[in-house]
């Protein structure tokens, strides 16, 4: 039976445990990273993660510790300007809509998109560039045995091994989390979001714009152009039986639809990829670490996909972690470092869950009132110049 012995143990194979291994790695720790699923690099393959992700400043500038982006930067389309359209009055046309312009607070742009399939097919060429980081495709997470001085690790090929440090960044469903007998609060919304990408007519101009009517927020994040078109991908958030509807529609009768719940922003949008569906819960890991283990990212928090919160607060979940880890090297795991990541990232994790629910439940309004209460929350907001620069270095992982 084969036995291994390391520094850290990540179980999860997703962007967040991929950059997980890269920046461990590249601070020097050994690190074996498992996933029952083998990475799929290629956005023509089937299963492939065709969702993209937004990386806001602070995670950008964790990328590039980890020797990341450098990699990534030619695929990245920067996104300059936040505009909130609410389109709730009786036609789904615009009747508020603001810009939250990045140079109101920085000479950088909010952050930058890229797809989620190109994400991990480089993350995994930086990991193949550390010899301290194996990852072993295909083969899962079995079963926990902590002490105080080390964790014991069984994986589903029957290797057993040892680490200092085990991350749970294993998803909503965290079998890490279970397994170190932590516990977690779900709320579900009855919303999924299809997912997809299209081109339009009109350039995107840098500018993520999301459109509130009812159901939740159409989302359309700038993509680099598709053959010469520009390009966007959109987040469509609605009731869940209604986001099935959707998903099934022939391709140009979903283009129009799509086009009508985007109050026209960039003209008539095609549809340039695959659909995919997801359902949309926010969930809370009542504690952060156990006994030799770390919780980040979809096993430690989930938040509907508002604010580009989800991945930007994962990645700030790792980059405590690091922190604390070069901080004192040969504490790596042990109970002072654990209650230390907790006490600073469970707080802000909280105000932010708590934060995206409540927009979440603003944009799924269908009362007539509580959409013209919402617009006139959007008017107010935009109105205090130094509210709405406080609220944009909030997004961007200032601490509440």
């Amino acid at each position: 039976m084969t036995q291994i012995k390391t520094d850290i143990f990540i179980s999860g194979g997703g962007v967040a445990g991929l950059t997980a291994a890269a920046a461990f790695g590249a601070a020097g720790f050994q690190v074996v990273l498992a996933d029952p699923m083998p990475p799929i690099t290629d956005e023509k393959t089937e299963g492939a993660d065709l969702r993209t992700t937004a990386f806001l400043q602070p995670a950008q500038q964790f990328l590039a510790t980890a020797g990341v982006w450098d990699r990534l930067a030619p695929f990245a389309a920067p996104l300059q300007i936040m505009r909130i359209v609410d389109a709730g009055g009786a036609e789904p046309t615009p009747r508020v809509t603001k810009d939250f312009n990045a140079a109101d607070i920085s000479d950088k742009p909010f952050g930058w998109n890229l797809s989620n399939w190109l994400l991990r097919r480089e993350l995994l060429a930086r990991i193949a560039e550390l010899p301290n980081v194996e990852v072993r495709a295909g083969i899962g997470f079995q079963s926990l045995f902590t002490r105080t001085n080390e964790a014991r690790v069984t994986l589903t090929d029957g290797t057993r091994l040892t680490a200092r440090l085990v991350i749970g960044a294993d998803g909503r469903g965290s079998p890490v989390r279970e397994a170190a007998g932590i516990g977690a609060k779900t709320t579900r919304y009855g919303q999924k979001a299809v997912t997809f990408a299209v081109t339009h007519s009109a350039p995107h101009g840098n500018v993520s714009t999301e459109v509130h009517r009812s159901g939740g927020p159409f989302t359309l994040v700038p993509l680099p152009d598709l053959e010469g078109q520009p390009c966007s991908a959109v987040v469509w958030m609605e009731d869940g039986a209604e986001a099935a509807r959707l998903a099934a529609l022939d391709e140009a009768t979903f283009n129009a639809e799509a086009t009508r719940r985007s109050a026209g922003t960039y003209g008539p949008l095609t549809l340039a990829s695959r659909r995919m569906v997801w359902p949309i819960i926010s969930q809370l890991a009542d504690r952060m670490s156990a006994e030799r283990v770390a919780l980040v990212a979809e096993a430690a928090h989930v938040v509907p996909p508002i604010g580009a919160q989800g991945l930007n607060m994962s990645l700030a979940d790792l980059a405590c972690l690091l922190d604390l880890a070069q901080a004192a090297p040969d504490q790596l795991g042990d109970a002072q470092m654990l209650q230390s990541y907790h006490r600073r990232r469970h707080p802000d994790v909280m105000l932010r869950v708590k934060g995206v629910d409540l927009l979440n439940r603003a944009s799924q309004a269908e009362n007539p009132l509580l959409r013209d209460l919402r617009a006139t929350g959007v008017e107010a907001l935009y109105g205090l110049a130094p509210l709405r620069k406080t609220i944009m270095k909030l997004g961007l992982g200032a601490r509440g």
